[in-house]
This record gives structure tokens, C-alpha cells and sequence, in this order.
């Protein structure tokens, strides 16, 4: 096994990550960041981001992280693609972190930006039928159902930006919504409204998606009369929320019952001296690009002045 000692480790990418390696790099801590499993974040599986500040006519989620990751290199940040797969926090002086069970990076200051992932129905049709017309991410499959009918299950931001995306793709798209209402922003729920051929399923669950070699439909049931009934789709999406990637360090950091890094209040200051987290590992509230951006300045800063007053940097 190599092993390397840096003086700061970012895990994780994303606006978090990335904005965390421009502040650090230009304050000289000569980062190294590690992408992770899914370099650049969820971002790379959005379509337009419109409401992030510099981008007046809007852009691309994929295009955004590369432009964050190419003003990361220029001053000078060691990207390097690997998934970090074991900590240990124990030695606050020097904490050690393991890439892909093979590398080991052992670094006085950690900044954690390694985000969140899609969440699952649990159903055992779902994992099935992944990749067979089931899938988590619209803007990745949506283009294979063109002209054809297909559901999305969530009543987030996430789920109506997905569903609007699908409906200038697809002949129709149903929106599978457990409640009277959508939890999502009011902007996305005017959207989603105002598209003809998006019909919204009001208090209904999905029981089980349907077919062997590929999706036929989905059995589903109103949570308030009982009843079932089915649709006929090709395609399932499902957009019902995230998980925080933080399982790797629940022996070392404080977390919520979610799974979400506890951060000191004002700051992004962790349990453990000289680990900060940043983005959605750690923000259960709000996890907007823009917000993981900001905090990831804060990791960078808080990192900063961490390694300045223990005389590193």
C-alpha cells in the first residue's frame, strides 16, 4: 500500500469540494482533492441550473462542474479520481484517510465535500428492473424514452425539475405524489402545473413496478380510499430525496439521525479538531448548489486559519 502526507485533503467534489480547492489553492495549502464516486456531484445529473449568480443565461449542470473543476487546477489543485473508502480520526494531529483500499493519505486538516445520493423506494421490482426502464436519474435516461409514456415518483424541487425535463421528451409523464401537495419550491410546482401533458397523482404510493425484461406499468394505491390500480409506462424515475455519503465517518464524526455532519454553528468546524465538512454532507436545509459553494469557501477558510495557528501553514 503507497502512502503520501499532505498538508490538506479535500473528499469529494461538487461546488463544495471544487470552491473549497480554489480558496485553498490560492491560500497556498496545495490541496489534493479526491473526486470520489461520482466526480463533479449530483450537478452532473442536472439539466439548466438557472439560479446560480454568473450564469445570466443559464447553464448546463455538467458544463458548471467542468468550469469549477478547470479554475480549481488553474491555481493549481492535485485532482486526482479515487473514492475514499476508510478513515481514522483518532490522531487529531495527523488524520488518515484510505482511497480505494489501496492508498494512503494521511493529512492535519480533512475537508469532507463528498454530498449525498439518490434515494431508493426499497421495492424489490425497483432493483429488478434498474436499468431496464427504472432509474434515479432523468436527465442520464430520459432521451431512451422518448415519445413514450413514463412516471416519476417525488413532490420535491428535484422531482418537478426531473418531470419537466421528461415532458418536453416524452408523450406524457405522471407524477406520483403521496400527499394533496408538492413540497417543492413554488416556482417548480407553477412549472409542473402549467405542463399539459404532466398528470399528477395525488396520494398515491407505487406497490410494484411492472415487467420481466423491461417496465410495463406500475401497480400503484391511494393512500386514502385503499384502492389500487395501474398505469402503463415504459419508464420509472424515481426522485424521492437523497442520502448523505458520511457512513465511512459515523465512528469518528457527529452526525443527525439522517446521517448529516454536525458542523459547529457559524462555522464548518466538525467533533474533530482539523476535519470541516462542507455541501450536502452536511446541510440537511437548504442543498442548493449556490449554499454548497458558500460553505465549501468556509471549509477552505476555516482549514486556513486551522493550520496557521497550529504553525503548519
Amino acid at each position: 500500500m503507497s502512502s503520501e502526507k499532505v498538508s490538506c485533503l479535500i473528499i469529494g467534489s461538487g461546488p463544495a469540494g471544487y470552491t473549497a480547492a480554489i480558496y485553498a489553492s490560492r491560500a497556498g495549502l496545495k490541496p489534493v482533492l479526491y473526486t470520489g464516486g461520482q466526480p463533479g456531484g449530483q450537478l452532473t445529473i442536472t439539466t439548466e441550473v438557472e439560479n446560480y449568480p454568473g450564469y445570466p443565461e443559464g447553464v448546463q449542470g455538467p458544463q458548471m462542474m467542468i468550469d469549477f473543476e478547470n479554475q480549481a487546477r488553474r491555481f493549481g489543485t492535485d485532482i486526482r479520481y479515487g473514492l475514499a473508502t476508510k478513515v481514522d480520526f483518532s490522531d487529531s494531529t495527523l488524520h488518515k484517510v484510505w482511497i480505494d483500499d489501496n492508498t494512503l493519505i494521511e493529512s492535519p486538516s480533512v475537508i469532507i465535500a463528498t454530498g449525498a445520493s439518490a434515494k431508493w423506494l426499497g421495492l424489490e421490482s425497483e432493483q429488478r428492473l434498474n436499468g431496464y426502464g427504472v432509474s434515479a436519474c432523468a436527465v442520464c435516461d430520459g432521451f431512451f424514452f422518448r415519445n413514450q409514456e413514463v412516471a416519476i415518483v417525488g413532490g420535491g424541487d428535484t422531482a418537478c425539475e426531473e418531470a419537466s425535463y421528461l415532458a418536453k421528451l416524452c408523450k406524457k409523464v405522471y407524477m406520483i405524489v403521496r400527499r394533496e401537495e408538492l413540497r417543492a419550491s413554488q416556482v417548480m410546482q407553477n412549472r409542473v402545473k402549467s405542463t399539459p401533458n404532466i398528470e399528477i397523482l395525488w396520494n398515491s404510493e407505487t406497490e410494484e413496478i411492472l415487467g420481466d425484461q423491461g417496465v410495463t406499468g406500475a401497480k400503484l394505491k391511494n393512500v386514502k380510499t385503499g384502492e389500487s390500480y395501474t398505469i402503463d409506462v415504459t419508464g420509472f424515475f424515481v426522485a424521492i430525496g437523497h442520502q448523505p455519503n458520511t457512513d465511512i465517518f459515523k465512528d469518528f464524526i457527529d452526525m443527525d439521525d439522517a446521517g448529516y455532519i454536525q458542523t459547529v454553528k457559524g462555522s464548518t468546524k466538525t467533533n474533530v479538531e482539523g476535519v470541516f465538512a462542507c455541501g450536502d454532507a452536511q446541510d440537511n436545509i437548504y442543498r442548493q448548489a449556490i449554499t454548497a459553494a458558500g460553505s465549501g469557501c468556509m471549509a477552505a477558510l476555516d482549514a486556513e486559519r486551522y493550520l496557521t495557528e497550529k504553525g503548519i501553514h
